[in-house]
């Protein structure tokens, strides 16, 4: 009678092994595979059956037109207001960024991802200290699932790459974009700050705007995407995240323990609350979680651009705002750097559970 022994699982060969192409999720999609690697799988535990689109559920993420800002402020700063507490999630159309600024972004990412293997191993590597810093997983080797995904990122705010220090296939437009969306976020923080009863130009000040994370999303066709996610759970450890996808969709939020689809909206930015301003705002914004699916379909690309100065070294010091306190609303939050904060969610990862925990009192 021949005995069957199970072969052992060796997780963390499998994870060196992966890292050590520097071919990323693309590599093992041009290999040809249809089985996904263990290392991608969910636990058997994980909630599949929770997604709501958004036609079916009671939640409608709302499309603000910027350009009729000038018309109406006062409805506009209502409208960020409640969609702000509400949602934590919202998207934004004229809003200054051109259309084909949008779209050569998106071929700007796919044009990177898509170079010569070896030319593009050059960039691979999980120095964040690196001016252009691509790679799988940026948490690959802290957390339970690895996602269906590769990344290149890069510090645009405030000490900028120098052209050259940036690949030719995405370096003018990445530049370019990244100007448009730091004019954008001073407009967004001032309509933040007027929604939150304050200055215009007080969250600017007091500096939210200081950085900018450029941050590129490559999510490979996904043989088998109900076994795997694109990006886990999570929340944004930043004040405020502009966020440019593509229209394959599969950007979900959580909202009344339902998954709710994103719907892409071609033109259309989706602007999402960060942890850091939820803390500065003593909760009065809503840093809610969110995930991307695996597709069948593919390539995915989005651009996430993170406002704040992610893991410089800081020394100024961020706590619940005192104009938004009183004795019935006392600091839910210790005061933080955001070179604090951001270690601890960086070293943590994309776990499902808050870094805004760790910072409670």
């Amino acid at each position: 009678m021949e005995i069957v022994r199970e072969t052992k699982y060796d997780r963390a060969g499998e994870l060196k092994s992966f890292d050590e192409t520097k071919a990323g999720v693309k590599g093992l999609v041009d290999s040809g595979v249809e089985t996904i690697p263990r290392i991608f799988r969910l636990p058997e535990e994980y909630p599949t059956n929770t997604t709501a689109h958004a036609n079916e559920s009671n939640f409608d993420i709302p499309v603000f037109d910027l350009g009729k800002q000038s018309i109406d402020r006062k409805v506009t700063v209502e409208k960020i207001r409640h969609a702000s507490e509400k949602y934590g999630f919202f998207q934004v159309v004229n809003h200054g960024i051109p259309v084909s600024v949008l779209d050569e972004m998106l071929c700007g990412v796919r044009r990177f991802n898509e170079m010569d293997t070896e030319a593009k191993k050059v960039y691979y590597t999980r120095d964040v200290t690196r001016k252009f810093v691509y790679n799988s997983n940026f948490d690959l080797y802290s957390v339970p699932t690895v996602n269906w995904r590769d990344t290149f990122l890069s510090f645009m705010a405030p000490n900028p790459p120098k052209p050259e220090e940036l690949p030719a296939s995405c370096r003018d437009i990445q530049i370019e974009y990244s100007r448009h969306v730091m004019n954008l976020g001073f407009r967004l923080f001032g309509l933040l700050s007027e929604a939150l009863g304050l200055e215009y130009s007080q969250l600017t000040e007091m500096g939210c705007t200081d950085g900018l994370t450029f941050v590129g999303h490559y999510y490979p066709a996904c043989p088998q995407p109900e076994l795997t996610l694109g990006a886990t759970n999570h929340t944004d450890d930043a004040f405020l995240t502009v966020l440019l996808q593509d229209q394959i969709g599969g950007l979900q939020v959580f909202l009344d323990n339902t998954w709710i689809d994103i719907p892409p909206v071609h033109g259309a930015l989706v602007i999402n609350i960060g942890d850091l301003l939820q803390l500065i705002s003593n909760d009065k914004f809503k840093s809610v979680e969110h995930r991307v699916l695996a597709n069948l379909k593919g390539p995915r690309m989005s651009v996430a651009c993170f406002f704040s100065t992610s893991l410089m070294p800081s020394s100024k010091i961020f706590g619940p705002i005192k104009e938004l306190l009183s004795e019935d609303n006392p600091p839910k939050y210790r005061e933080t750097t955001v070179e604090e904060f951001v270690t601890y969610s960086f070293t943590k990862g994309l776990d499902g559970v808050s870094s805004l925990l760790h910072f409670k009192i």
